[in-house]
């Protein structure tokens, strides 16, 4: 897998690159923002790491330039900690946000957690992981998701997070997901307490992928622990 680094950071830029190349990913790097737009379109990274604060163009710029023609996945990586800046980056196409300073070990889970989403090399599009239940049509290369609407299949719109949230599930398998791993793989290590974020999301999927969510079939609470996708539709389980 390939990752460009942008940062004007020669410090950070130096020691990331050094410990992403040592975990066995292939790394480019750039120092501002119109550098890491000519590296994008030169490399084709499959993950960038992103610095907000660059010089000649900043990184809502670039996000902006290479969300028109690459899904590849997005990690800012800021010292902003304005969660107005944070919005807006995500809001633009980036796929995580974590403020600087960051421990290796959280930056190194938030990374394999995106390219987790990237298709492997040499994947047709009859090879992309597909998951079907009910009327639910689950597209995870290509971060889509689609309803059986009276025999059309009509796109389901999510927003960044509560695609994080259901991704997660999918890709759990019918396993339990606990709160204190989605919150940590979402929102950072400094959020594990904050379940309502939870509750509100797993309400908005509700709303959306379940055909009664008053009465989830799919989407399921493990009260007092965590969630899970259930694709067989079993009982009932409260919200």
């Amino acid at each position: 897998m390939k990752i460009l680094v942008a940062d004007d950071d020669p410090q950070f830029l130096t020691a990331l690159r050094i410990t992403l190349h040592s975990q066995g990913y292939d790394i480019v790097t750039a120092r501002d923002g119109v550098e890491c737009i000519t590296v994008a379109v030169a490399e084709h990274p499959d993950l960038f790491v992103l610095d907000l604060g660059m010089p000649k163009m900043d990184g809502m710029g670039v996000i902006h330039g290479v969300r028109g023609w690459t899904e590849a996945p997005i990690l800012v990586v800021s010292g902003r900690t304005d969660a107005r800046e944070k919005v807006a980056a995500l809001d633009a196409g980036a796929d995580d946000y974590v403020t600087k300073p960051v421990s290796i070990d959280e930056l190194l889970a938030r990374i394999r957690a995106l390219l987790r989403r990237v298709p492997q090399d040499g994947a047709s599009d009859g090879d992309r992981p597909v998951v079907t239940f009910g009327d639910v049509t689950v597209d995870l290369a290509a971060h889509a998701v689609f309803r059986n609407v009276n025999g059309r299949q009509t796109r389901v719109r999510l927003t960044p997070t509560e695609w994080k949230v259901f991704e997660a599930l999918v890709r759990a398998n019918g396993r339990l997901v606990t709160r204190q791993d989605l919150l940590t793989e979402i929102w950072g290590a400094g959020h594990v307490n904050d379940t309502g974020y939870l509750r509100l999301y797993m309400s908005q999927l509700r709303k959306k992928i379940e055909p009664d969510p008053a009465h989830p079939k799919y989407l399921k609470t493990e009260p007092g622990m965590g969630y899970r996708l259930e694709v067989d539709g079993g009982a009932d389980s409260a919200s």
